[in-house]
């Protein structure tokens, strides 16, 4: 019956970002059976916005109704209160204030919609579908423009008393350091970790080190692909650059198990692609600023969802969590 039960039902997934906006049917399986994306600005009315959804994903909606139960819609969005259903003064976004998205939806879609954050999504899309499988205790973080997390207790999404815990991007990993380029906090593992934060990295080292790699790209082609690159070409300073990100990563990481005793930390993100040029000094400065009693215990762990439709099996995995 179980088997019956994942193929027969399904969900729409919605993922707003401050560029695009991603959408997909997808199964209790974690099969997408249909996707799109259309365009999140241009649409300072969020009905209009919504309508321009309903427009497009309808059709394709009703495709499957008659053998299918629709089950509800999950949406993952900046500065969402799950609690609440709302967007909340997003900066990246044209509506402003405080937008009850989740109800506008159910009234268009007549269905149940809950919503959170990107980076929660993407915590319960990675324990129903991905290598969080199974587990009670995890923390998802995201390495991306910026950094996100999830915080998994007993198989239950940290959320806090007011729907925004979970901010561990934002906790200050080096105090009096370096100045947030949009919060104007100081020392943030955002300001460090995030691909914009390698891009900042990479644009201090290159200028001690004329013969670096790093110097052949102008000021707007240096970010975290490009310093991936000169890394596997073996130049020493992109190297290095990726080898202080993961230091600072793994000893935030370390705070974090502390706080919580994590059975895994799972990430995910563009940023994760460097692969052991940065996993590796974040393993070993993890370990190496844990108490005894906690090391050796914790997995560290690349996600297994598809990069380009993470989003949406996150956002779509919120109605079955």
């Amino acid at each position: 019956m179980a088997l019956e039960k994942s193929t027969k039902q399904f969900a729409l997934g919605i993922d707003i970002g401050a560029t695009n906006t991603k959408y997909g049917l997808v199964n209790q399986r974690g099969e997408i059976l249909e996707k799109g994306v259309l365009k999140t600005g241009g649409y300072p009315d969020v009905n209009d916005f919504i309508q321009a959804i309903y427009d497009k994903v309808d059709p394709i909606i009703e495709k499957y109704v008659d053998e299918r139960v629709f089950a509800g819609i999950g949406v993952g969005a900046p500065n969402a209160n799950y609690f609440k259903g709302t967007i909340e003064n997003a900066p990246n976004l044209e509506w402003k204030g405080i937008v009850p998205f989740a109800e506008l939806m159910e009234e268009k879609f007549d269905v149940s919609c809950k919503m959170t954050n990107d980076a929660n999504a993407a915590a319960v899309g990675e324990m129903m579908y991905g290598a969080a499988r199974g587990m009670k205790d995890f923390i998802m973080i995201t390495l991306g423009t910026g950094v996100g997390s999830g915080i998994v207790c007993g198989g239950q999404l940290i959320y806090g008393h007011d729907g925004f815990a979970g901010e561990l991007g934002h906790t200050i990993v080096k105090p009096n350091g370096r100045k947030h380029w949009a919060t104007g906090s100081e020392g943030s593992l955002e300001a460090y970790a995030s691909a914009t934060g390698i891009a900042v990295t990479a644009k201090k080292m290159r200028a001690e080190f004329p013969e670096s790699m790093l110097n052949d790209y102008k000021e707007g082609e240096l970010n975290a692909k490009t310093v991936h690159d000169c890394a596997l070409k073996g130049d020493l300073v992109a190297i290095e650059v990726l080898r202080y990100t993961g230091q600072r990563l793994g000893e935030a990481l370390a705070n974090f198990v502390m706080f919580s005793s994590p059975e895994a930390v799972l990430l995910f993100g563009g940023a994760v692609k460097a692969g052991d040029y940065l996993l590796k000094p974040a393993r070993l400065h993890m370990e190496r600023n844990l108490l005894p009693g906690f090391r050796g215990k914790v997995k560290l762990i690349v996600s297994e969802l598809d990069e380009a439709d993470a989003a949406i099996l996150g956002a779509s995995a919120l109605v079955w969590a």
